[in-house]
């Protein structure tokens, strides 16, 4: 074999390998997407007018809760807990008031707090 021809043949093997690799690599298509970083400031709610409504066969159960909140936005979700690390209990809003039903799940004597939470 003479000296070209054996420069010749690796020379050709790189030139396939890189036609190859290249192929490969702009065959490869990545879709568009969007991402973002912003900040927005949080504010809380007021809770007043706040009513426990027992039971009227066992007035040692809360059979309900209702209570008003105000704040810069109307939330969509409020819940409440009466017990701490307990059950939480979902609240409906008519005319501006919060009514939580408990249906008679949690006695006076172990309501220890009112918890309620709230998000837009």
């Amino acid at each position: 074999m003479n000296r070209k021809t054996r420069l010749l043949y690796p020379l050709i093997f790189a030139l396939i390998l890189a036609a190859v690799t290249f192929a490969y690599a702009a065959a490869n298509t990545v879709p568009g997407s969007g991402a973002g970083d912003g900040s927005g400031a949080i504010s809380g709610y007021t809770v007043s007018n706040v009513h426990y409504i027992l039971d009227t066969t066992n007035p040692a159960v809360i059979n309900q809760v209702t209570f008003t909140l105000s704040g810069a936005t109307t939330p969509t979700t409020v819940k409440i807990q009466l017990v701490t690390g307990g059950s939480w209990y979902n609240c409906t809003e008519s005319g501006g008031t919060w009514t939580c039903n408990v249906g008679g799940a949690v006695t006076v004597l172990a309501a220890d707090n009112l918890r309620v939470v709230a998000a837009q």
